[in-house]
Formats: C-alpha cells, sequence, structure tokens
C-alpha cells in the first residue's frame, strides 16, 4: 500500500510515525515558568545529537487543537530544562505526567514525584528518575504550527547525574538501567530482550 501524506490528516500522519518510529526514547521533561510553577512532561520524539558538545533534542508536538504544550512555553521563557529518564520502575508515574493540566498546575504533584533541585539549571529532577541531565537551550527549531504541528527543542547538556546503582565500572549497562520506550497507540517496550553485534571493521 502507498501513502500520499499531502492526501493524510495530521492525525493519520501522525499515526503513521508512531507505529513506524520504534521503539522511542522517552525524554521525560522538567521545566519551570517564570512564575516559578514547575512542570512535567514525557515526549517520545527525542534523541541524543553529539557527544561534543554534549546534545540531545525533543520535539514538543502541538495539540490536536494546535496548542504549544506547557513545556515549549517554559523552554521558551527560561532557556532550561533537564531530560529525566523513564524506567520500568517509574514509567507509570511518568505516564500520569502526559495527562493535560491547565497551565500552571504542577505534574509533580498531580502524579506525587518529588522534585530535586538541579546543580546547574532551575528546573528541578525527578528523584524518582536514576538518570537527569541539565540542560539549556542551544535553539529551538520551528517546524510548523497547527494541530499536530511543532518545534524542535536543542539543548546541551550542562550537568549529568547518575545513581550508582546503575552503574558498573563507571558505564551505565541496559539491563540495570531497565529504561523503556514508546511504542504505537499505549503501547510501551522494554529493553531487556537485547541483543549485541559487533561492528564491522
Amino acid at each position: 500500500m502507498e501513502f500520499d501524506v499531502e492526501t493524510l490528516s495530521p492525525r493519520e500522519r501522525y499515526a503513521l510515525l508512531i507505529a513506524s518510529i520504534l521503539p522511542r526514547p522517552i525524554a521525560w521533561v522538567s521545566t519551570v515558568s517564570q512564575a516559578g510553577v514547575t512542570n512535567l512532561a514525557p515526549f517520545s520524539f527525542f534523541t541524543g545529537i553529539t557527544g561534543n558538545p554534549m546534545s540531545l533534542c525533543f520535539a514538543p508536538v502541538n495539540s490536536r487543537d494546535g496548542i504549544a504544550k506547557d513545556t515549549l512555553v517554559n523552554v521558551r521563557e527560561t532557556g532550561e530544562f533537564v531530560v529525566n529518564v523513564v524506567t520500568e520502575d517509574n514509567v507509570e508515574k511518568a505516564n500520569l505526567t502526559s495527562a493535560t493540566y491547565p497551565y500552571g498546575v504542577s505534574e509533580f504533584e498531580k502524579a506525587g514525584l518529588t522534585p530535586v533541585p538541579s546543580v546547574l539549571v532551575k528546573p528541578p529532577r525527578v528523584k524518582e528518575s536514576p538518570i537527569h541531565m541539565e540542560c539549556r537551550v542551544l535553539q529551538i527549531v520551528a517546524v510548523s504550527g497547527g494541530a499536530l504541528g511543532g518545534n524542535l527543542v536543542i539543548g546541551k547538556v550542562v550537568q549529568f547525574h547518575a545513581e550508582d546503582s546503575i552503574l558498573q565500572d563507571g558505564a551505565i549497562p541496559h539491563d540495570r538501567l531497565r529504561a523503556v520506550g514508546r511504542m504505537e497507540g499505549a503501547w510501551y517496550s522494554k529493553t531487556r530482550e537485547a541483543f549485541e553485534l559487533a561492528r564491522p571493521k
């Protein structure tokens, strides 16, 4: 079957993307408004970019009504955010933070999560996550407005935190981290069923 994307609705295009690009890692992004209210939301359009500088990106997609996510509003205003990692232990809490709340309502409180101070940025970290990446915005690329349009937020990691319990000889093995990924619809995936394949020389 062939799909002419120009004839599809934004929802149909979005459905094809999330069913084809998987599993997708989850950026559990904490921000703070100019008024000092914390915000927390998961984003599965997310990846690392470079090691020099250490950088990553995530894409907050507008709502079906074309409204920008609270995370994007805060990042534009403050230029800072923290990416926390979603794992098997905290995925249900992370899912709770995906609910739509009015601007100014803290998902930390709604989901019963613990904010802990960051070292170099104002947004707090999620205590229940084993990895936190404090970031400052390098660039925000506006892709499109309107329903399911969005922006690409590119950030420089300025401080990295990892719990000792997930470290092994200074590295982070996937079977200790037990991260989860997003699939299509309401499906998630575990990362423990992995296989090793050496790169050709």
